[in-house]
């Protein structure tokens, strides 16, 4: 006979593991944060071993709890691929996919039609600027913005990026741009990189890949989100340096005109899923399409 603790334990402390946060965690399981930290209190009583170092903050797993965390995520993931398998209409279901407001509004949903009519798949769109954990949720996949495929789950590349100066036509008739020196004499659009300090796309670094020296440029309006930036642009406010693949469809349908030549190296788009998801082969089904779209 096993002998087990209280799964709604073993579920609290997985999840508050995943995230290292116990807000995330109450989120995810439809409870607070003092039950969060209850369950796993009684939980760490029933073993006798302390399973997370609450302080200094931030919150970090023991050496007991490192080595319990692995085992239950895995099996968490198998008994919930295992029912998947088994429920008869999950096959019919739409496919939950978590992405950045920015990619939904730009490159997603325009596409959508076209992904229902070539596939056959649907999908149920979860925009969201924060990282979705993809163990112990309701999403299928994610599309996930990173320089390299990180170890754990699958990661299909879809496409890399650039980052491009851009403007409206409106803007580019009303002044004289001739090199790309010109392009920092005019309103310059600044936003907010959420993929840490590496490769953010400053006006600094691309005066340098210019060949313009490393001053830094000075910049008229700042945004904490690309999409509101691109926004600016589109209403002929300024220059932004945006991704190719974010603003191609407003380039080709003549809304934003490339400035220049030069550009910054950006990331690549990849569809994450677990390996083991048992509707994965649906995931790789729209890779391939989103891969041929682009």
């Amino acid at each position: 006979m096993r002998r087990l603790p209280p799964l709604h334990a073993l579920r609290a402390f997985e999840a508050a593991a995943r995230h290292l946060h116990f807000a995330r965690a109450a989120a995810e399981l439809h409870l607070t944060p003092t039950a969060i930290s209850h369950q796993i209190r009684q939980l760490e009583e029933t073993l006798g071993v302390r399973l997370f170092h609450r302080y200094p903050r931030p919150i970090r797993l023991s050496a007991e709890g490192a080595a319990l965390y692995p085992v239950l995520r895995e099996s968490f993931d198998r008994m919930s691929s295992a029912i998947a398998g088994i429920s008869q209409p999950d096959r019919d279901r739409p496919l939950t996919v978590s992405v950045t407001v920015a990619f939904a509004s730009l490159w997603l949903m325009r596409r959508l039609p076209t992904l229902r009519s070539q596939t056959g798949l649907t999908l149920q769109v979860e925009a969201d600027n924060r990282p979705v954990g993809l163990s112990g949720s309701d999403v299928d996949f994610a599309v996930r913005y990173a320089a390299q495929a990180e170890p754990e789950d699958q990661w299909l590349p879809l496409f890399e990026d650039s980052l491009i100066p851009l403007c409206a036509p409106d803007l580019l008739h009303r002044t004289s741009v001739n090199d790309d020196a010109g392009i920092l004499r005019l309103p310059l659009i600044q936003y907010r990189w959420n993929c840490g300090a590496e490769g953010s796309p400053s006006w600094q670094r691309w005066s340098r890949a210019a060949g313009l020296g490393g001053a830094e440029p000075e910049v008229t309006q700042h945004f904490s989100e690309e999409i509101n930036a691109i926004d600016s642009a589109l209403a002929g406010q300024g220059v932004v340096l945006a991704s190719s693949v974010l603003a191609g469809a407003a380039v080709a349908e003549g809304h934003l005109v490339p400035l220049s030549k030069t550009e910054l190296p950006g990331r690549t788009f990849w569809a994450v899923s677990r390996g083991d998801h048992p509707r994965f082969a649906d995931v790789a089904q729209f890779a391939s399409w989103a891969r041929a779209s682009a």
